[in-house]
């Protein structure tokens, strides 16, 4: 019999709200999902359907009210913060929409700073950053501090910024958001490789159906429920 592995990403029955005076808003309500090792899955709905909510559930940037997300074989909804911002650090890469690189440090030092965190020698941080930069191509703009780099390129540092550490887990927030067409394509087309060559597991969130194409799976949410799946 073949060996069973189970989902990298399991989110079991997961409720987020919020209290307001005597309120309950209700982000996320009940929902389930699975994700698989080397998947590459979308989040889309309309704003306010709680996409990004989820993804920084799987992230761990934040906890549900209710409900269970494993990733791998941690439970993270019960971890405190504390062991949560240990967890993220060697566990999952970011992508944002507008970069978030240190405008004061070049890209290499911005690739360079998630490993500081990490029980590393400065020669093993060097050649991770290095080998990170190779395989977005932008070796020869390493010394290059992010003001005078384009969108494009400043979106390359941010995921070999994602990547460097070796995560588990890949989350993008709308990586394609601030960027023209031919830029966009250029990174969505580097995410697949990374995909691909790395086997690294990718949940993006998007409002590009573009973007959305190029997933395994399109996931649907409104109003914090999981309303359709498109393979």
């Amino acid at each position: 019999m073949p060996d069973f592995k189970p989902p990298i990403v399991q989110v079991d029955q997961v409720h987020k709200y919020f209290k307001r005076g005597g309120e309950r808003l209700d982000v996320l309500s009940g929902l389930s999902l699975n994700v698989q090792e080397g998947e590459f899955v979308a989040l889309m709905g309309p704003s306010g359907s709680g996409k990004t909510t989820l993804l920084n559930l799987i992230a761990g940037l934040d906890t549900p009210s209710e409900g269970t997300i494993r990733i791998g074989d941690q439970v993270i909804s019960s971890m405190s913060e504390t062991q949560l911002a240990k967890w993220r650090t060697r566990n999952i890469g970011f992508v944002f929409q507008f970069y978030h690189l240190l405008p004061v440090l070049t890209a290499f030092e911005n690739v360079e700073l998630p490993m500081l965190l990490l029980p590393l020698s400065a020669a093993q941080r060097k050649q991770q950053a290095l080998n990170a930069l190779q395989l977005v191509g932008l070796e020869h703009r390493m010394q290059h501090r992010p003001g005078q780099l384009s969108g494009g390129q400043q979106q390359r540092v941010g995921i070999a910024r994602a990547i460097v550490t070796d995560p588990t887990l890949i989350v993008a927030d709308e990586p394609t958001g601030d960027l023209d067409a031919k830029s966009a394509v250029e990174i969505l087309d580097l995410l697949c490789e990374i995909r691909r060559t790395l086997n690294k597991t990718i949940v993006l969130v998007t409002h590009d159906p573009r973007a959305a194409d190029r997933a395994d799976r399109i996931l649907h949410l409104e109003k914090g429920k999981l309303v359709s799946e498109t393979t």
